[in-house]
């Protein structure tokens, strides 16, 4: 019963009871977090990886161990729920592995890998072998592809699968493109009707996600907002903008106990503005109405102003499911009631954080 919380990891975890184990994806590590029986505690327990800054944790179904991607430093794979890990990176060419899915299908299950600069790797074997998908790299549009701090490479950052047909899913690129494929990544296109030339972040495509009840019905996070789809990506409506309490979401998701409920986390402005205010104000945002309104649920969230929260995910299991939080001051919270509250569980950590996010927030601590 051991989940994962990561920034580009994916955001639903299955098991087979309520968690009594999380994996927390930091700046330096994988901090091991448990908890005896149902009502005791979290305590902090184990860390791993030491001087590593893993992008993306990931437990595919079955016994197929926990993943972790790693900045510069490729794929480890543990078979003993993060205690160890050894490298799982046969046939990946990308020293920056940025994040992890894996589509679950009638004929077994499929790993996918993303990188800095974009590219996609795909395994069969449970991580044993990789092989790269290169076209991803030449899609329509490659050649505009950025991202704002330097070395300015864009990068593959989040999935989706559609569960009709394995050879369909879509990948977001940040910054850059939501592209669609339906022939298992060999080719692929643009969905780009979103986009307006004057966006200040243009195609920063952060999670997609579909709602259980209707694959073609899509909700999208980005650098500008939350959008919806009800044709898989040929059109698309503005759901939140800038100015919106989440104006900068990150992570955005289903509710596992009801479809018909939202949840997205991110901060107030974009890591541009943290710069200037080492404020980014994040929070947690719920809707029940598909995405028309949203209300903050922060009940027990830090309030202090400054960190963010850039990893967010729900572990769900038979009859029930739970919340969890991590921000860039290294704080863990979880929430047992669809959000109503939040409990720090543990602190102390180093920053969960994408990229170098936290080090616009933390130059306060130091003046």
């Amino acid at each position: 019963m051991t989940v994962c919380l990561s920034t580009n990891g994916p955001s639903v975890c299955h098991s087979e009871g309520p968690p009594m184990r999380l994996l927390v994806a930091t700046l330096n590590g994988v901090d091991i977090i448990e908890r005896a029986s149902l009502g005791e505690p979290w305590r902090h327990v184990g860390h791993t990886l030491d001087g590593k800054h893993p992008s993306a944790l990931m437990k595919p179904p079955g016994n197929a161990g926990v993943f972790a991607s790693v900045h510069n430093g490729g794929i480890f794979h543990s078979v003993d729920d993060g205690r160890n890990w050894t490298p799982s990176d046969k046939g990946v060419t990308s020293g920056h592995v940025f994040s992890l899915g894996f589509n679950q299908h009638a004929n077994g299950v499929t790993l996918y890998a993303g990188t800095e600069p974009v590219s996609l790797f795909r395994s069969d074997d449970n991580g044993a072998n990789w092989t790269e998908l290169p076209s991803i790299g030449k899609a329509p549009g490659h050649e505009n592809w950025t991202f704002p701090p330097p070395p300015h490479l864009a990068h593959t950052k989040g999935y989706l699968f559609d569960a009709r047909d394995p050879k369909v899913f879509y990948v977001c690129v940040e910054q850059g493109a939501l592209l669609k494929t339906s022939d298992g990544g060999h080719t692929w296109r643009e969905l780009s009707s979103f986009y307006r030339p004057s966006d200040k972040w243009p195609k920063d495509i952060h999670r997609l996600v579909s709602d259980p009840r209707d694959p073609d019905r899509l909700f999208m996070a980005t650098g500008m907002g939350l959008f919806r789809s009800n044709d898989a990506g040929e059109t698309w409506t503005e759901l939140t903008n800038m100015e919106a309490r989440v104006g900068y979401p990150d992570q955005i998701m289903f509710s596992p106990g009801d479809p018909s409920i939202l949840f997205a986390s991110g901060a107030e402005r974009d890591p541009a503005t943290w710069r200037q205010s080492h404020q980014a104000h994040g929070t947690v945002v719920r809707s029940r109405d598909g995405g028309v309104t949203w209300q903050t649920v922060d009940k027990g969230l830090p309030s202090g102003g400054r960190a963010n929260i850039e990893a967010m995910n729900a572990a769900t299991w038979q009859g029930g499911f739970m919340l969890f939080a991590g921000t860039t001051d290294g704080e863990i919270y979880a929430s047992e009631d669809g959000a109503e509250s939040w409990t720090r569980i543990v602190s102390g950590l180093r920053p969960v954080s994408k990229g170098g996010h936290f080090r616009n927030l933390q130059q306060v601590a130091a003046e």
